[in-house]
């Protein structure tokens, strides 16, 4: 917005999804992303661990997720990834916006190690203490107050997912939170704990959303073996969890 210009409320605002990865907010949120754009709200997905690798040799995990992925060296993945990422925001009318951050299997200590060589359901590496501060400054210097921002749970227990549900919460703004997929369909249990202080909302999903909810998973082509059995898989859990839900659900900050 122009310095000195009155606020334009409907199109200065923006309903920002954020994802840890290139793929987890059309996963757990594709069906609303896509019914708040077709009726003209300005959607925005911004993945924060879609950085550059750094060069030398992979992780054990690292190359455990590239064999499964089937997709080259760390510079030929993330180019893939992008791409995904790309083709699945085009199918749900969003916009799209990547961080620097790398992938965890990919990250460094000051020494040179591997932070995550071969688990990554674990909490944040004593060497990464810093870096919830720092994400939390990139986000701030691209939001405005007209911003919504619906972040991920961390169902799981992911690190780049609790990391990122860290460096929202340290903004301080209201929030939206929205339950991790697939995790939440591998561990339904761990909802009513992570959502017992938040006050629950319903969206609804028509057939059409759902349609391109599941073409925007689809999209993603090297994660779906990660993910699902396969794409039949993935789309009947995701009509199963629409139907369960009646549409989605965010729960919001009381």
């Amino acid at each position: 917005m122009r310095p000195n210009a009155k606020p334009d409320y409907a199109s200065d605002m923006r309903w920002i999804y954020i994802s840890p990865h290139l793929d987890d907010a059309a996963l757990s949120c594709g069906g609303l992303i896509w019914e708040q754009a077709r009726t003209g709200i300005a959607v925005e997905i911004w993945s924060v661990c879609a950085g550059d690798p750094p060069s030398g040799t992979l992780s054990p995990q690292a190359q455990e997720m590239h064999t499964r992925w089937q997709s080259g060296s760390p510079q030929e993945t993330l180019v893939l990834r992008r791409a995904e990422d790309q083709n699945a925001a085009r199918r749900l009318g969003a916009a799209i916006q990547h961080f620097p951050i790398p992938d965890c299997i990919y990250r460094i200590g000051p020494e040179g190690n591997w932070l995550y060589p071969d688990e990554i359901f674990t909490a944040p590496h004593p060497a990464e203490s810093a870096l919830v501060g720092n994400l939390a400054a990139l986000l701030a210097e691209r939001l405005t107050n007209y911003d919504t921002l619906v972040c991920p749970l961390g169902l799981g227990g992911h690190v780049d997912h609790l990391l990122t549900r860290a460096a929202v919460e340290k903004l301080n703004r209201p929030l939206w939170y929205y339950a991790d997929i697939p995790y939440l369909l591998r561990s339904p249990l761990e909802l009513p704990e992570a959502v017992h202080k938040l006050t629950a909302k319903n969206f609804f999903i028509s057939p059409a959303g759902l349609a391109a909810w599941q073409e925007a998973i689809a999209a993603y082509p090297s994660q779906l073996s990660s993910l699902f059995e396969d794409e039949n898989d993935m789309r009947q859990r995701i009509r199963e969890y629409q139907r369960q839900n009646d549409g989605l659900m965010l729960w919001e900050t009381i």
